[in-house]
């Protein structure tokens, strides 16, 4: 498998992005991170995520639902192994970075206020994830870490690609938003005159890294004059 792109950016002229001040902001030597993927569609973009984020982590938990694992299978062919294969079967190579945690082990440090981390990414949120962490229902390994952020004030984004949403995933993302959570959904732009369906799902990555204080070279910033 070839090396991921450099997606390392110099500092912004415009001065830190948001999120700079948590633990870990700017250095891999100490960055962690927790990431959920969840059975709603969009994949792509958990798998790319992981592959930049972990140029800028010391530490990544991942920790994958039964559904997102048939997800994953069905929109990439990759069938996610178990043992010391997982995190090769995961992103197609083997990682120093990325740790699997079963999403029943409530023994793992996501689960743990006293465990610092630089934020939470759940990418995609399926909209049942995100109606159980809107009130509070912490049944799995995924809605207790990001419970745990919310309680702790730590970053928490979710990316939902869900479409058309009703009134109570509505609902549910204002309770969110006004908890503390970010809501991201996977809305790709095309002001950057997009050629593949890898720059698309780029740019929704790109957008996630922003969110965590994380440069990059994803997608150009926005220019006034091209």
């Amino acid at each position: 498998m070839s090396e991921p792109p450099d997606t390392t950016a110099p500092t912004s002229p415009h001065g830190p992005p948001s999120g700079a001040g948590q633990p870990g902001y700017g250095s891999r030597s100490d960055r962690r991170l927790v990431v959920a993927i969840t059975g709603a569609s969009g994949a792509r973009y958990a798998l790319r995520f992981l592959q930049c984020a972990t140029s800028h982590c010391s530490e990544i938990y991942v920790i994958v639902s039964d559904q997102a694992a048939q997800v994953i299978e069905l929109e990439t062919g990759r069938a996610l192994h178990s043992g010391d294969a997982a995190v090769e079967s995961l992103l197609g190579d083997r990682s120093d970075v990325v740790r699997l945690v079963d999403k029943r082990d409530y023994f793992s440090p996501p689960a743990s206020g006293s465990f610092r981390h630089d934020g939470m990414v759940i990418v995609p949120c399926s909209m049942g994830t995100a109606g159980r962490i809107a009130h509070g229902i912490s049944d799995d390994l995924v809605t207790r870490a990001a419970d745990v952020c919310l309680k702790e004030r730590r970053p928490l984004i979710l990316v939902p690609r869900e479409t058309p949403w009703n009134l109570v995933h509505l609902r549910n993302m204002t309770q969110l938003a006004e908890a503390g959570a970010t809501i991201l959904p996977a809305s790709p732009a095309f002001y950057h005159l997009p050629q593949s369906i890898d720059d698309l799902v780029d740019h929704v990555v790109g957008r996630i890294l922003q969110q965590l204080g994380i440069e990059h070279r994803l997608v150009p910033e926005w220019q006034h004059e091209r």
